[in-house]
């Protein structure tokens, strides 16, 4: 992949596509590079940006027994300890 270095770009256009990506919650390179691409011609209509979510497998997979024994077993850091403080 290449990197392109863009010189002489308005300030007020960089403040519109921060905003746009916040919009489309993407980041500033995804969506300069769709832009690009609509440009080009190389994609006809503004699409949705894929998210990926490649963590889905790791996160919010534990059972209600599961999520019990460990706020069980992580009570303890709960309380302070006032003594340990001074």
């Amino acid at each position: 992949m290449a990197n392109l270095s863009v010189r002489g770009l308005a300030p007020g256009n960089m403040s519109a596509l921060k905003a746009l990506a916040v919009q489309e919650n993407a980041s500033v390179n995804t969506l300069v590079l769709r832009l690009i691409d609509q440009g080009l011609g190389k994609t006809q209509s503004k699409s949705k940006l894929h998210r990926f979510d490649d963590l889905d497998a790791l996160a919010g997979c534990w059972s209600a027994a599961d999520a019990d024994a460990f706020s069980a077993a992580t009570a303890a850091f709960d309380h302070v300890d006032p003594g340990l403080w001074k």
